[in-house]
């Protein structure tokens, strides 16, 4: 049994998503003419509270659409520095963008209003303008930390003090959801746009929708179209996303349980020196000095265990829909004997 832990995004569809795919009425997005990547958009954008949505490919072309929109040329991003929007979607800020990036240290990737304040550019020639404040939630690089709501609101109020927008970067937003039990709807209120993924924890194979205002959303799909992310018949995959907002938001409980079984029982080993918290379904452990990330993921996958680097001497570890107890009893087994 080979058991995959590398990413969230391995999963495949469950035969009743598929079945929910294969029936699905379709059209032409780019004629804005497909009637599942409607009921798609609107079903999101209500579960948020926001007027309009954007079915896209991914999450790195939500987020870089969004920046797109909120800033110009030679305007600043605020952001921490483990930040996906920084260090994962291949220099987009800069590449489409063309906009700087101010970099905070924040508590595994979580920021504070303070430093937000204290960050904001002055106003002065020798400095771009701070165009935008952009979070993560869940933090990867973080090892799947999660905001409490009352820090993010108080960055809205430094947001809204200096009128700059607020983005969120929510690939794993459903898992700090269903952890801290916040309403959707007062993350509306705060952020005026989100990407929400719906192919990582939720399983469907492609896709995630960016949310925001009628005029955002308009420009959004222009951005869209100029990046070359114009589909056709998208509803097919959009009745994967809907299929699994509707049946796969509550079991991401049991994928942080099972998660913090794997940081348990790597703790117990010698060559681990420690266990980032496990707060929802990501595990990153650090290694003794003497061994490298590199080779102890193949030490590991020859164990039959995928697991993918995160530093010269950081692993991670994610569970996910396809990840089952059967999994876990399989991958203790393998990891104690």
């Amino acid at each position: 049994m080979t058991i995959e832990l590398r990413s969230d995004t391995f999963t495949k569809p469950t035969p009743a998503m598929l079945e929910a795919m294969f029936s699905a009425e379709v059209g032409d997005d780019v004629f804005e003419d497909d009637p599942t990547v409607k009921a798609l958009e609107e079903k999101t954008a209500t579960m948020f509270g926001y007027e309009a949505a954007l079915f896209c490919t991914s999450g790195t072309m939500t987020n870089q659409i969004a920046i797109n929109v909120h800033v110009k040329q030679g305007d600043e991003v605020i952001c921490d520095a483990l930040s996906h929007i920084y260090l994962y979607e291949g220099g987009g800020i800069a590449a489409n963008s063309m906009a700087s990036v101010n970099l905070l240290q924040g508590d595994r990737g979580r920021l504070k209003a303070e430093q937000i304040k204290e960050a904001i550019q002055p106003d002065n020639l020798h400095h771009p303008i701070t165009k935008l404040v952009s979070l993560e939630n869940t933090v990867n690089k973080g090892g799947g930390a999660y905001y409490d709501l009352s820090d993010i609101q108080a960055i809205k109020q430094v947001c809204l003090a200096h009128d700059i927008p607020l983005h969120l970067d929510g690939a794993r937003i459903f898992n700090a959801l269903v952890e801290t039990n916040d309403n959707p709807l007062e993350y509306g209120k705060v952020f005026d746009s989100i990407s929400v993924c719906l192919s990582k924890g939720l399983g469907t194979p492609v896709g995630s929708v960016l949310l925001g205002s009628k005029e955002f959303i308009k420009k959004a799909r222009r951005v869209r179209k100029r990046l070359g992310g114009g589909w056709r018949q998208a509803g097919y995959l959009a009745a994967a996303g809907i299929y699994a907002l509707d049946n796969h938001v509550e079991r991401l409980r049991d994928d942080h349980a099972r998660a913090k079984v794997i940081g348990e029982t790597m703790a117990k080993l010698p060559e681990v020196e420690e266990i980032l918290p496990v707060d929802t379904n990501i595990v990153i452990l650090r290694l003794n000095e003497k061994l490298l990330s590199s080779d102890y993921v193949q030490q590991l996958n020859e164990k039959g265990i995928r697991a993918t680097t995160f530093g010269k001497h950081l692993v991670r570890f994610v569970t996910h829909l396809d990840f089952t107890d059967d999994h876990l009893e399989a991958f203790q087994k393998k990891i104690l004997q």
